[in-house]
């Protein structure tokens, strides 16, 4: 090997720690729905009986209704209508889940969401979130949408 090898290949070797992650340590998700709203309930069965319920969603960043009361152990099957000119969506969890992937969306706008706790919905159109609560207490729910849940657009759930 001549000189101009063995060099480059010292100077990549030892680059090779600066491309190795940091100290921060990678938690791994709780598997209950996913990871997600896991404190209020689990995702419905399609084919148990549910409650309708239909919600809108509009560029005043608000939910109408922005407060609803279901039973323990009940599904709800939301209705989720946007009468809006922008995207929006609804999100179920608690406050501290909704804050934290609130400010995770601000940092990267673009992310998708596949979440059974949660619906997008174009303007116009209507989604539709399936839900079984199985818990007991104060819940939330938002528009994680950059800015909008900000701007107040988010709503109670109580679970009795």
């Amino acid at each position: 090997m001549n000189r101009t090898a063995t060099i480059v290949a010292l100077l990549a070797l030892s680059a090779a720690p600066t491309l190795a992650h940091g100290p921060e340590k990678h938690e791994p998700k709780p598997a209950a729905a996913g990871g997600h709203a896991e404190a209020l309930g689990e995702p419905g069965d399609p084919k148990a009986r549910a409650r309708t319920i239909v919600v809108t969603m509009n560029d005043e960043m608000r939910f109408n209704p922005n407060r609803f009361i279901v039973a323990k152990g009940e599904t709800i099957r939301f209705e989720v209508r946007n009468t809006g000119k922008i995207k929006h969506e609804m999100v179920l969890g608690t406050i501290a889940e909704l804050k934290e992937h609130a400010a995770l969306m601000q940092k990267f706008p673009e992310m998708e969401h596949d979440d059974p706790n949660a619906v997008g919905v174009e303007p116009g159109k209507t989604g539709l979130l399936l839900w079984r609560f199985t818990k007991a207490g104060e819940f939330d729910f938002g528009c994680l949408v950059p800015g909008h849940f900000e701007a107040n657009m988010k709503g109670k759930i109580t679970v009795k």
